[in-house]
């Protein structure tokens, strides 16, 4: 459907036509009546033309327009069944493309009904999308309906507003993660409990409809970037374009990890993650004029291309790699998320790596806009904060005992095995995780921003474990992270009470 929807690029006046009768308008080969017979009160009766309800009816349907508009198609026509775009670039070139449009219907005995049909419009909804010079949106209307939407009381109401709520996932940054608490209420022989979390996501899933942003329309000549992430259960994708405004969405995707995926080893999901994105992609990458850019936050393509002996499936990736053409960038996602708890908002759509603190504020528009944050202030404190934190852990580390003999070994170009200086910023990586030094201050501003912060949502011992040994690492981190989080005094609070009942 999306795919439908990428060839407006450059377009600015729309108009929408609706057929009258649609399947209605297919007649019968004359002696193949009898096999549509259905019997009724009075007796049996034959369809003389196509009747809605058919398996085949959308097909031969679609046939018949494409057929018709052959010429047209994706040149300055979209037909999808019953419903015809018109899109142009001018208003004179306009009235030439839908005079020649409402001839070609003329021809064929088709007939529009006026009452639905849109002429010369800005913007015009088609197909549950609005489309306009400017992208593509969400239809308003649809979206107040899931935001009036009630809370699911069993797992039928909860399938219905997931499947609504999914047909707009595209527009949604991390979907699969926002989703992940709601979807676990539908495994079977589960008890159907929809808790404090399941209504928390339920809530932030209707909140971040109202904050999605305008997808640009594809252009195949523009600079275009694919990042990527995976986490331990599930993977995200952004597909963007670089143009005048600076660096704009085209489309968003998230997907669960499969059973036996969730056992892959942490560079096999990153891998993973990006040629999923690529195959979701392929039409738009294939299409291409030069090399697009592949932004990730941990270094595995370079395990992949230094490995000497892959195995089936990394071999079968390759293979598949091989199609595009295509650059990466290793932008370490913890540079983008160690300043603040801001880059960490799933509503906000951020750069990647260290660009992300070089750059013009009005990346930062939404974010300001809705915290009411003055631009200026909020944009040297994100930089401040970040050079403050950086210069922290490069000094303290150098200094920290432990680390001295293996940074000395690594200043002088030694190979130290799981151990790496990253060049820019100098920060010393133990397995691609940044090593924080002995200092309580750097650890607990951490935690802080793992747990504390209202955007990280108080998590639990396990997942704040997980969420600081995916970017971190320092000595001793297991037992620290556990006894702060189990002094937590909103988290002993909320915790569920297990015991039974007095």
């Amino acid at each position: 459907m999306h795919q439908l929807l990428t060839v407006f690029n450059g377009s600015t006046i729309f108009s929408k036509i609706d057929l009258r009768g649609a399947y209605n308008l297919l007649r019968f080969k004359e002696g193949d009546e009898n096999l549509t017979a259905f019997r009724a009160k009075y007796g049996s009766y034959e369809y003389s033309v196509m009747p809605f309800g058919l398996t085949s009816s959308p097909v031969y349907f679609q046939s018949l327009l494409n057929d018709i508009f052959a010429d047209f198609l994706d040149v300055f026509v979209v037909v999808y069944l019953d419903d015809i775009m018109v899109f142009s670039s001018s208003e004179e070139e306009h009235d030439k493309h839908v005079t020649s449009v409402l001839q070609m219907l003329r021809e064929n005995n088709l007939f529009s009904k006026a009452s639905k049909c849109v002429f010369h419009a800005s913007s015009v909804e088609y197909l549950g999308y609005v489309v306009s010079s400017e992208g593509l949106k969400m239809d308003s209307s649809k979206v107040q309906q899931i935001l009036n939407w009630p809370q699911p009381r069993n797992i039928k109401a909860l399938q219905s507003f997931l499947g609504f709520a999914n047909f707009y996932h595209c527009f949604i940054k991390n979907y699969s993660k926002k989703i992940t608490s709601l979807t676990s209420l539908l495994k079977k022989d589960s008890p159907f409990i929809f808790n404090e979390e399941a209504l928390s996501q339920f809530q932030v899933l209707k909140e971040a409809f109202t904050t999605a942003p305008i997808l640009d329309h594809f252009n195949p000549s523009l600079p275009t970037i694919v990042d990527t992430d995976a986490s331990d259960y599930a993977l995200g994708a952004v597909l963007s374009q670089v143009n005048d405004s600076g660096k704009n969405p085209i489309a968003f995707d998230s997907g669960k990890l499969l059973p036996a995926e969730l056992n892959y080893k942490i560079h096999d999901k990153e891998l993973l993650g990006i040629v999923w994105a690529l195959k979701n992609w392929r039409a738009f990458l294939l299409s291409l004029y030069n090399p697009f850019e592949v932004l990730r936050d941990h270094s595995s393509l370079q395990y992949f291309m230094s490995s000497k002996v892959l195995t089936c499936r990394q071999a079968y990736w390759a293979e598949f790699l091989s199609e595009f053409h295509f650059t990466t960038t290793y932008c370490p996602g913890r540079l983008a998320t160690l300043p603040d708890a801001f880059s960490c908002r799933d509503d906000v759509y951020p750069e990647r790596g260290v660009d992300f603190t070089t750059k013009n504020p009005h990346n930062f528009h939404q974010v300001i806009k809705e915290d009411g944050i003055q631009e200026s202030r909020f944009f040297s404190i994100k930089v401040e904060i970040f050079s403050d934190l950086v210069d922290g852990v490069q000094k303290q580390v150098w200094q920290d005992n432990d680390y001295k003999e293996i940074l000395k070994q690594l200043a002088r170009g030694e190979s130290v095995p799981d151990y790496s200086l990253e060049p820019q910023p100098k920060l010393f990586l133990f397995k691609d995780r940044v090593v924080i030094p002995r200092n309580k201050e750097i650890q607990l501003n951490i935690l802080q921003k793992r747990h504390d912060s209202p955007l990280a949502g108080q998590p639990g011992q396990e997942k704040t474990l997980k969420l600081i040994k995916r970017d971190f690492y320092w000595g001793g981190m297991n037992q620290f992270i556990k006894d702060y989080v189990s002094s937590c005094q909103k988290c002993s609070r909320n915790k569920n009470v297990h015991h039974k009942k007095f």
